[in-house]
């Protein structure tokens, strides 16, 4: 396992964080989020792979490598990056990589070039009718020092942060309807608490439709199974979930902090299934499908109305700052003595 990377330096990042790249400020804690590739800030890729290596390599994940970065970041349309930024600490919190389907090529197997597609099979249905509006969601993060209450409301916020720019996404990208991604649990994770979990997916989100297929699929043991069915006795998920949660919570565990959020965000999510990651710290992957259209009404208030807020804010300044523009050039003109434009116009016509 090697050594990782230094950090790379405040004012290098500061640098290549540029206003074109700002997608909008968080709804909670004054942090930022910036929209960026590899190709246009290197420096912003490079310490993006620096806390990613750190946070999986503490979970037990991880390539082992000196920064966690690959090809899907570098390709010719790469991967973009979403991240969080505080501004007083001048550093990132956590982030993501996406991709649009409509972006995503076609291999000589068939297989869009997700980069789920090392680990799961993709139906001709899925690739037909779903992949167009398809963003696949992926490598999502939060910096260590976040992750506990150190940073105050910094870290209380953090998670909550990056679901503010999934609304960003879901408002801006044209044609998108579906979110796909994997969600992790370590292999130092109990089994049973993680068998507990599969089994609630299982059981009130499973993908009858198969459009999406793990390779070689996670069993259930046959025990967990039958616990999991004297523990999940409601018919509906939000009940089941309470259940779940306090069995987990019983054995001195609590449900990792993605599946709670995915789960959180609507009750028609798919899930497809899991697989264990060997390339990266044998991990174990869920893959999930969230409907953008289905998201729980308090969700969207939460993290999308914003973001339209947010834009209209700034349609009406720069409106405002062109009006006073003008305004300002014809006072100039009037007294140069000169007719203002609109007069010089009219007569022409």
């Amino acid at each position: 396992m090697k050594e990782i990377i230094a950090p790379v330096s405040r004012e290098i990042l500061k640098k290549e964080l540029t206003e074109d790249k700002f997608l909008r400020p968080t709804n909670k804690a004054g942090n930022q989020i910036f929209l960026v590739t590899a190709h246009d800030s290197p420096n912003v890729m490079r310490e993006i792979g620096r806390l990613r290596e750190l946070s999986f390599r503490a979970g037990g994940g991880g390539t082992g490598k000196e920064l966690d970065t690959d090809e899907y970041d570098f390709m010719k349309k790469p991967y973009k990056q979403l991240i969080v930024w505080n501004p007083d600490e001048e550093e990132i919190i956590g982030g993501y990589r996406f991709i649009s389907g409509s972006d995503v090529a076609i291999d000589k197997n068939g297989q869009p070039a997700f980069v789920m597609s090392h680990l799961f099979t993709f139906s001709d249905e899925f690739i037909k009718e779903f992949m167009p509006h398809t963003i696949e969601l992926g490598r999502a993060f939060v910096q260590l020092k976040y992750q506990s209450t150190k940073m105050g409301i910094k870290s209380l916020f953090a998670l909550d942060n990056l679901w503010d720019g999934l609304g960003a996404l879901i408002h801006s990208i044209k044609g998108a309807k579906y979110f796909i991604g994997k969600v992790t649990i370590y292999k130092e994770y109990p089994i049973l608490c993680r068998d507990l979990i599969y089994e609630y997916l299982t059981k009130h989100f499973s993908d009858k439709d198969n459009l999406i297929k793990p390779i070689t699929a996670v069993s259930v043991e046959a025990k967990s199974k039958k616990i999991a069915k004297k523990i999940l006795v409601e018919d509906k998920p939000r009940p089941d979930y309470k259940l779940l949660n306090k069995a987990i919570r019983e054995k001195g565990e609590n449900i990792p902090a993605m599946f709670n959020a995915y789960i959180g965000l609507s009750d028609t999510m798919r899930f497809f299934g899991s697989i264990k990651d060997d390339d990266f710290g044998s991990v174990y992957e869920s893959g999930i499908m969230v409907v953008m259209d289905d998201l729980l009404e308090t969700k969207k208030q939460r993290y999308i109305q914003p973001y339209i807020e947010y834009l209209r804010k700034m349609m009406d300044e720069r409106r405002a700052a062109r009006t006073a523009a003008r305004e300002a050039k014809e006072k100039q003109r009037a007294t140069e003595g000169k007719k203002p434009v609109w007069r010089r116009r009219a007569k022409k016509n």
